[in-house]
């Protein structure tokens, strides 16, 4: 494969998989969303709790087809255009997907009817298994996914054939490989936060426009999930990065746009880098932070650019700023969590109009991090497909430029027209007020008025 379809072909994955990415990040925050609102109905009977699972687990629907359907076509798309790579990691990768659809995937379709449709056929405790199942289907999903991209990032547990072929030797190691405790952990709170933000506008749009109490309840909950969970993003996001540090040390060169190797190493808050003169030029850093931050220590020693030959080292323009849009959007994200506390404190959270507007703002927020991540993380392992062991280069296919073309044309006009409807659908729902959107279910609202001691509705 020549240098442009090279491209091409790394160019149609990058745009499938960031199309994909986005709906299992929701479906994954929102399954577990609706596990939690279902038991807080079970345990305080309030309707509230049964109308906010009714208006989401629509949405939910919606988002999950879109992700299994825009996930189908990656299987295809690896094995038409990088066969190469199929081959040889093929015993190593292919059980782990495997996996995933025979537990994972298996069990989300298994439930979810149950969960959509069930409560009035199941019970009241089945249906909250029924949705917990889905939850645990979404987290397990994430868990094989990430095994996979994750030896693909700090390879382990196999050994390497005359063939040329990565054959598994202990599946353990290859599960559990050095990066992947650290990357699950990461995506998984990548998602509750990007769940969070989602919620958190929608329960702020209402807000802004009168409201009651279930955009009350939803904006509540979403902001004590910001408040939580983005600091802990931070801290789990400091241990990934010692994890790269140690692992791959070209990636975080890349990262922070480092070309010389030294101590002290600053960290430089914006700059241009440029590969081919080796510098980051207009670069504007805080002397000594870069050592603090990744290594814990002033004298710390960064490894730059410079210490790998050039066709060993990643191009650094992508993966420098893509990293500071995460952490920007990261700070973003605290910023409104401290926020939303000190208005919880004041008693003034569901009056405060500008926290309103702010979380509004910030409902794509999660989305854009979320790619941005991905993008360090794919961009800044380059040139390897598998770490260490196996080029980019040398996993395509043998195709020209001229199909590649054809079908990333046909990709982006067909994903356009299918996932941006479906998207538009998704935001109408969210602009429904979720009070007047459904109407509660006469079965639940006899079974709270029951729990309350009043009068059954008829």
């Amino acid at each position: 494969m020549d240098a442009d379809a090279l491209m091409l072909a790394r160019v149609q994955f990058a745009f499938t998989i960031s199309a994909h990415i986005i709906f299992p990040s929701v479906s994954i925050g929102l399954a577990s969303y609706l596990a939690v609102l279902q038991g807080l109905w079970l345990w305080r009977r309030e309707p509230v709790y049964l109308t906010l699972f009714d208006y989401w687990k629509t949405i939910f629907a919606l988002v999950f087809g879109m992700g299994v359907v825009s996930g189908v076509v990656m299987s295809y798309q690896i094995g038409a255009n990088w066969s190469v790579f199929s081959d040889r990691a093929g015993p190593v990768l292919g059980p782990l997907l495997g996996y995933e659809v025979l537990s994972a995937f298996f069990l989300e379709s298994g439930f979810l009817g149950v969960m959509l449709f069930g409560r009035e056929r199941v019970g009241e405790r089945l249906h909250f298994a029924s949705t917990a199942l889905v939850a645990l289907g979404t987290l397990m999903s994430a868990f094989w996914i990430l095994s996979a991209n994750s030896w693909m990032q700090t390879p382990a547990g196999h050994v390497v054939a005359a063939d040329g072929r990565f054959l598994p030797e202990d599946w353990w190691k290859i599960v559990f490989n050095p990066s992947f405790p650290y990357r699950f952990a990461h995506m998984v709170l990548a998602c509750y936060l990007t769940t969070a933000f989602v919620v958190g506008a929608t329960g702020a749009w209402h807000l802004l426009r009168g409201g009651g109490q279930a955009a009350r309840t939803m904006f509540s909950m979403a902001m004590w999930m910001a408040a939580i969970v983005a600091p802990a993003q931070l801290v789990v996001g400091d241990l990934h990065g010692l994890n790269t540090l140690q692992h791959q040390p070209a990636k975080i060169a890349a990262m922070e746009g480092h070309f010389e190797t030294q101590r002290r190493a600053p960290f430089i808050i914006f700059g241009l880098p440029d590969p081919d003169a080796e510098t980051t030029r207009y670069a504007l850093q805080i002397p000594g932070a870069g050592s603090l931050v990744l290594g814990h220590s002033l004298d710390a020693e960064i490894l730059g650019l410079k210490h790998w030959p050039k066709d060993e080292r990643p191009d650094p323009r992508i993966p420098f700023f893509a990293f500071r849009i995460m952490l920007a959007i990261g700070m973003l994200m605290i910023a409104v969590g401290l926020w939303s506390l000190l208005a919880r404190w004041r008693g003034r959270l569901h009056e405060a109009r500008w926290l309103h507007r702010a979380t509004l703002a910030m409902g794509p927020s999660g989305f854009a991090a979320l790619l941005a991540g991905w993008f360090v993380t794919e961009t800044g392992r380059q040139p390897w497909i598998v770490y260490g062991l196996m080029r980019t280069a040398e996993a395509a296919s043998p195709i020209g430029a001229g199909p590649l073309s054809a079908s990333l044309t046909a990709f982006v006009l067909v994903y356009l027209l299918v996932f941006g409807a479906g998207t538009l659908y998704a935001l109408a729902l969210m602009a429904t007020p979720p009070e007047g959107g459904l109407p509660e279910p006469r079965e639940a609202t006899r079974r709270a008025a029951h729990a309350r001691g009043a009068e059954a509705v008829p």
